[in-house]
This record gives C-alpha cells, structure tokens and sequence, in this order.
C-alpha cells in the first residue's frame, strides 16, 4: 500500500526519479479507483448523460479522474527521469497507438544504475518513504 500512495505524497513534483515498482502500483491503484468509481456511478444512477448518449461515467469518476491526473502525469515524468529521459517524452502518449505502445516499452524499462541528470538511482535510495 505504501508504493501506491506514495505518488500522491508527491502529489505535484515532477522532479526526481521514480522506480518502476512505484510507477505500475500507483498506476494499478489509480485504476482501482476509477473502476471502483464508475461501479458506485452506475449503482448510484449519478451517470452524465451528454447530448442524449447515456453514458457509464459519472461526477464520482470525473472527481477521481480529476483529482489523481497530475499524480499520474507527475510519477509517469519521474518514471521518465530514472530511465534519463526527459519528462517531455511523456507527450509521446498522444500518437495514436505508436505512442501509447512507445510509452509502456520506456515505463517497463529497468532504471539507470546510479546517479543521472535527474537525481540519484531510487533502489539505492534506502529511505524512499521518508518524504
């Protein structure tokens, strides 16, 4: 549990690295919580119906969606950073397929071993919860 919340502990910092561990369980998190609020959106009826359309989400899944974005943009730069990539390549997500296929290859890829241009290597870091 603490992998997982510890993105939102670094709620908007784009600076630093971030290991993979810490990268996939915030993401896994991150879709839990958006599953889990477009479930309560269909049993609580609270769905948006936009230009006649009904559609499956709701205010539960905009909130979350809302409020866990920049945590996601934010340890998805870090994730960048440990592999000495520019937070920029992050943009690589909106070509269409390549893009998104791109990105997942640089988010599995092993970190750089000690220190880059970003920071020091967060696996020999051995206080990474201590924020």
């Amino acid at each position: 549990m603490l992998w997982m919340t510890l993105a939102i502990k670094k709620y908007a910092v784009f600076s630093g690295r971030s290991r993979r561990k810490e990268f996939w369980m915030f993401f896994l998190f991150y879709l839990i919580v958006l599953l889990t609020a477009l479930i309560l959106d269909n049993i609580l009826g609270t769905t948006i119906d936009i230009m006649e359309t009904n559609t499956d989400f709701g205010l539960i899944y905009l909130i979350s969606f809302i409020s866990l974005l920049i945590p996601l943009v934010s340890v998805s730069v870090r994730r960048l950073h440990d592999i000495n990539k520019s937070g920029w390549f992050f943009l690589v997500i909106f070509i269409p397929l390549i893009g998104l296929i791109w990105f997942i290859i640089m988010a599995i890829t092993e970190g750089d071993k000690g220190e880059n241009q970003y920071g020091p290597d967060p696996k020999a870091n051995e206080n990474v919860f201590k924020i």
